[in-house]
């Protein structure tokens, strides 16, 4: 399945030709959460499970994560996450 491309926004960095939807779950997940407006996140329910998305939330890619976005993700999904974790998966914008 290919992935559309209005969220093109949300992948930037990425060629939406070369994502596979299963293979990318976890970058697509994240990046969506992260970045997505409303169509964005009615497209990842439709294409992923709670689940998937749960468990994408729950094993935080190191240095992918906005705070903010990541307490909002844990919060509603119900995640708690240790602190060293949280720390990890933080973008560090000021190294």
């Amino acid at each position: 399945m290919a992935i559309p491309n209005f969220l093109q926004t949300y992948l930037a960095s990425y060629e939406l030709s070369s994502l596979d939807i299963k293979r990318d779950r976890d970058l697509i997940i994240t990046e969506i959460l992260n970045k997505g407006d409303e169509k964005a996140i009615v497209w990842l329910g439709k294409n992923y499970t709670v689940k998937d998305i749960k468990s994408v939330v729950s094993k935080p890619t190191r240095g992918m994560w906005l705070e903010s976005t990541l307490n909002y993700w844990l919060k509603i999904l119900n995640i708690g996450l240790p602190p060293e974790i949280k720390k990890k998966a933080i973008i560090n914008l000021n190294p």
